[in-house]
């Protein structure tokens, strides 16, 4: 059975092309330096989180010797002092980098929630991301992020759509030095649900289609020619697209190359 999370939604969604090669091809994808190092500290801040969650001692940071962890801890603080409220709810149930799976229409569909918070009201998703609050929440309010993880919440906990939000902190805010959090909150409700879950069969039906075809040798579909998104793909050339796909850097035909003859 495919597994599927909320990045690969999107990338089924944005490319299926990039989705196949990727996913179904186990082709890899090249990360840059600067992707390399946001991941890492991503990495260490939700196991900071999950540390402090789980009442594990966190070591003392000495910023001196590592100027990254310094900027780890402060972030850290700046939260709990930004929303202290979401630390001091000793009723609830929490769970920290929960992960949660359903089975839906022949696929695993999988979620991670950063921090699931329960009580006899209300069903609070909060998520941590490490780049700065976006200019346009419409956009992730639309990430299959923001949908997934609260559709899969409704369909299997005891919570009416209406009773469930999901909360994403930025924890650096504009700059790591000095944190100021900020947030988007998202609530849901009946019609959201319904409105996912049509989207979801849609997306998933496509996929299934193109899954088949594919066993049959034909590849996903493209993206049309003219989306600027092939220009910075790692597959531009593999798909002859984008500017990395020059007239001199056209995979040439077998039949036009010239034979060479070694003496």
């Amino acid at each position: 059975m495919l597994r599927l999370s909320q990045g690969q939604l999107n990338l089924l969604e944005t490319c299926p092309r990039k989705f196949q090669h990727i996913y179904i091809d186990q082709l890899g994808s090249l990360t840059s330096p600067d992707q390399q190092e946001r991941s890492t500290w991503g990495t260490r801040f939700h196991l900071l989180m999950q540390q402090r969650e789980l009442g594990l001692p966190v070591p003392e940071i000495k910023e001196a010797i590592d100027p990254v962890d310094g900027q780890l801890q402060r972030c850290v603080e700046a939260l709990i002092e930004t929303a202290p409220e979401i630390f001091q709810l000793p009723s609830s149930i929490r769970q920290s980098e929960y992960n949660h799976s359903i089975e839906y229409q022949g696929y695993l569909l999988t979620v991670v929630y950063d921090l699931l918070i329960l009580d006899d009201r209300e069903a609070q998703i909060l998520d941590w991301k490490t780049y700065s609050r976006p200019h346009q929440p419409r956009w992730l309010e639309q990430n299959w992020q923001t949908r997934l993880y609260r559709f899969v919440l409704a369909e299997t906990r005891d919570y009416a759509p209406e009773q469930i939000s999901m909360t994403y902190w930025f924890v650096q805010g504009r700059s790591a030095d000095t944190p100021t959090p900020q947030s988007l909150r998202f609530a849901y409700d009946s019609i959201q649900h319904q409105q996912t879950k049509r989207d979801l069969d849609q997306l998933l039906n496509q996929l299934t289609d193109w899954l088949e075809r594919y066993q049959a040798g034909q590849p996903f579909p493209q993206i049309a020619e003219s989306a600027s998104d092939c220009d910075l793909c790692t597959f531009a050339m593999r798909c002859q697209r984008g500017e990395q796909m020059t007239a001199n850097q056209q995979i040439p035909d077998l039949a036009d190359i010239q034979e060479i003859v070694l003496s």
